[in-house]
Order: C-alpha cells, then sequence, then structure tokens
C-alpha cells in the first residue's frame, strides 16, 4: 500500500489515507501509529492527524496492549471500534439461510439462522424473512447498518445482484440485489457463494498469503471461486465460479443444470450420499457423523470412498491445469472428508496434473472457517464498499 501522488489535491489525499488505515486495521487488526506509518508509507504526522480524525468520529480507539514486552512505557495500540461500521451479511443456501451483523475488524456481533423448505425457499419468502430478522438483530443489538452483502448459490450479475439462475434453489431471474436494497433501504451487493468463500479464504482464513488460489465448495452443488493476482477472477458480467458444471462423466446422472455428468453430480452432496449408503436427503448432521465414523474405520475407506475420491480429484486436476494456482482450498462439506480422502485427492493431482508436477505439488488444504465461510465473504463483500466512506 503506497502514499497517494504528489498531483493528488489534499481532500483526495486525505480519503485515500483515511482508507487506507481503516483497510489496514479492518484486515489485519490492531498495531501501533509507528507500524501504520511504516507500512502505509506515511509520515508520523499524516498518521497522527488521521488516527486523530477517525478516532473524535469515534471509528478507532487506542490502548495499551493487553501483553507487554520489554522494559519502558509501551505504545498504544489502535484499534478499530466494531459497532461505528456495522454492515448486514446474509448467506442464502439451499436449506437455509444465515444471516450476521459484523462490524468493521470482522467481529460478528450478533447472528440468525433459519432453515428453507421447499414452501419456503420461493424468492418473496426468503427476503421477507431476511428483512424481518435484519430489523430484529438490529434492534437487538442497537446498531446502524450501512450496507449488505449477499451469498447466493448461482449465476449472479455482479454490477446489480439480479441472480440469472440459481438451479438448486429454483430460482430464475430474480432482481435479488434491487429487490433487497429496496426493503432494506441499504446498498446491497450479491455474489456467487463459491467466489465469496474465496475472498473470505483471502481476506481472513487460510489464504491470507496467497495471490492464486481456488476455492472449492460443497453443498447440494458445488461450486468455486477464484483469486487471481490478488483479485477476484470475476469473467464477463460477474458470471464465473459455476465449476461444479465442468462436465466430467458424458452420459452420467442428469444434473439440476440441465446437462448431464457434471461434476457436481459426482462429487455434491447426494453423490457423497450415495456412496455411504445413505438416502440422498440424509441431513448434514447425520452425513456429517458418517464421514466422522468412517475416518476412525480407514480399512473402509476406499472401498467406501475409493470412487467419489477419484471424481474429486478428477476436477481438481482440470482446474489446476487451467488456473495453476499456488493453493486449492476445500470448503463446506468437503471439511468433513476423512483426511485420507483429502491426501488421495492430492497425490492423484500432484501425479496427474501437469501443473502440479511443475511446482513441485500444488497445494490442497481445508477451509479453516466451515460453514462461515460465505457468510464471511459476504460480509467483506459489503466492507469493500463502506471504507471508502467511512
Amino acid at each position: 500500500m503506497t502514499a497517494p501522488t504528489s498531483g493528488t489535491r489534499p481532500d483526495d489525499a486525505r480519503r485515500h489515507n483515511r482508507s487506507a488505515l481503516l483497510r489496514r486495521l479492518h484486515v489485519d487488526g490492531p498495531c501501533t501509529r509507528a507500524t501504520l506509518a511504516t507500512e502505509l508509507g506515511l509520515n508520523r504526522s499524516t498518521i497522527k492527524a488521521v488516527v486523530d480524525g477517525l478516532a473524535e468520529a469515534g471509528v478507532v480507539t487506542e490502548a495499551v496492549p493487553s501483553q507487554r514486552t520489554g522494559a519502558g512505557r509501551p505504545s498504544l495500540m489502535v484499534l478499530p471500534q466494531p459497532q461505528s461500521a456495522v454492515v448486514l451479511a446474509v448467506d442464502i443456501r439451499v436449506d437455509q439461510v444465515a444471516m450476521a451483523m459484523v462490524g468493521i475488524g470482522g467481529q460478528i456481533l450478533g447472528r440468525h439462522s433459519w432453515n428453507l423448505h421447499r414452501t419456503t425457499r420461493l424468492p418473496g419468502e426468503v427476503i421477507t424473512h431476511v428483512v424481518e430478522s435484519a430489523q430484529l438483530l438490529r434492534d437487538e443489538l442497537a446498531v446502524v447498518v450501512s450496507a449488505a452483502g449477499v451469498s447466493v448459490p448461482g449465476v449472479v450479475r455482479r454490477v446489480d445482484g439480479f441472480v440469472h439462475e440459481a438451479p438448486n434453489l429454483g430460482w430464475r431471474d430474480v432482481a435479488l440485489g434491487r429487490r433487497l436494497a429496496s426493503v432494506l433501504q441499504l446498498p446491497t451487493l450479491v455474489g456467487n457463494d463459491a467466489e465469496l468463500g474465496a475472498l473470505a479464504e483471502h481476506v481472513r482464513g487460510v489464504a491470507r498469503e496467497s495471490s492464486d488460489l481456488v476455492y472449492l465448495s460443497a453443498d447440494v452443488g458445488l461450486g468455486g471461486g477464484v483469486i487471481a493476482g490478488g483479485r477476484p477472477l470475476r469473467g464477463t458480467g460477474g458470471y464465473v465460479g459455476e465449476i461444479g458444471h465442468i462436465q466430467v462423466r458424458p452420459g452420467g446422472r442428469a444434473c439440476f443444470c440441465g446437462a448431464q455428468g457434471c461434476w457436481e453430480t459426482e462429487v455434491g452432496e447426494p453423490a457423497l450420499c450415495r456412496a455411504l449408503g445413505l438416502p440422498e436427503d440424509t441431513p448434514r448432521g447425520a452425513l456429517v457423523a458418517e464421514l466422522r465414523a468412517l475416518a476412525a474405520a480407514p480399512d473402509q475407506i476406499e472401498a467406501t470412498l475409493g470412487e467419489f475420491t477419484e471424481w474429486l480429484a478428477t476436477g481438481l486436476v482440470t482446474l489446476v491445469n487451467m488456473l495453476a494456482p499456488e493453493l486449492v482450498v476445500l470448503g463446506d462439506l468437503l471439511t468433513a472428508l476423512p483426511p485420507r480422502v483429502v491426501d488421495r485427492a492430492r497425490a492423484i493431482v500432484h501425479e496427474r496434473s501437469l501443473v502440479s508436477r511443475a511446482v513441485g505439488g500444488t497445494r490442497i488444504t481445508l477451509s479453516p472457517l466451515g460453514r462461515d465461510a460465505r457468510l464471511v465473504g459476504a460480509a467483506e463483500l459489503a466492507f469493500e464498499q463502506i471504507l471508502e466512506s467511512i
């Protein structure tokens, strides 16, 4: 992060410095004024002016660090005040909606969730429940909300949050962003769920130090988010991430999207249930419990999940060869897979992918954020637009 150029107008320079400092505190947490000056490339008098202004506005505060090292008086730490800038994060899934109020710095101030069924996952029903729940959370926490970010498992037009299609929800041509912005009376951004999972891992998860990564999320369907060169890969109109619909098995099972043999038909939640001998509509908790029991019986893993592992690895080889990421993050339901399955998939990728062999083995790891990844990503999507205006 660099200081503004010498030709920048004073007001623009102040806004730039303020935004850069807030972004640093939001993403990386509290630090001293001296650290801010060094990392942002600003002199101490400028840092003092920015911090003093933000403190006066109630956006940051300064405090003695809880852990002291060395002799002498410790330097004060600059901390963001979570309730000074709050966003609403919403994660719409096939079976559930989760939402949270998130303060600057990434602190979750309060959350709520509810299950979806065929009669309650209609767009109008979901929008109504989101608005009512958001008001309850806002009143309970007594906060002012500045923006909203929403995660959806479908093809989303980023410019206005128009959901072209979300097959597993049964949605088509839903103006979700416009409708939510209207009833919430908030700037509202909508993104594909896997894209926001990738954003969450890049900002707050296992991929913070990686500039090129793929986030793979398995639920009822399968989606992927890509960070390339440190920035989200969004494609034309924002339509990117539907990697679950790469055709891996011509003539295979029919997919919700209308095609046959899509990757998600081989490694999505229903496929995992079939591999374990469970009904496809087995509750998530029971499915995860079955996976944990299988992990404790390693001699049964190959017979039970051998074919599943092959299909998982087949798709991963294609992704690695196409995108050459330094890191692949397995998220959501994939985090419950037995370690032996992940190890075997990793080995297959290294064996069969030209790119993986060239780089000495592509890193494949599990998401530490679990089911919260897309909720965290939705919050970060909202913060992207308000950090410039605080």
